[in-house]
């Protein structure tokens, strides 16, 4: 990554002394998999070949995510 000027560090109101590499690259976080329907969860189930599972209802009851049976 090439070196961000001084001047522009002060416009961005970024630290000087710590590496913008942060700043421009967002942590990539990993989430769940959710679906939007039953069907969509037992067909993505099926096609991994995922046995002893259940869904459970996130997101306000708007959305199914898989887990393992045990979990429940």
């Amino acid at each position: 990554m090439p070196k961000v000027h001084t001047r522009v560090k002060r416009r961005r109101n970024m630290p000087t002394h710590k590496n913008p590499y942060y700043l421009f690259h967002p942590v990539l976080r990993i989430r769940p998999k959710t679906f939007s329907s039953e069907d969509r969860a037992h067909a993505f189930a099926k096609a991994r070949s995922i046995s002893g599972y259940s869904l459970k209802m996130v997101k306000k009851g708007a959305r199914f995510e898989i887990v393992p049976a045990a979990e429940n």
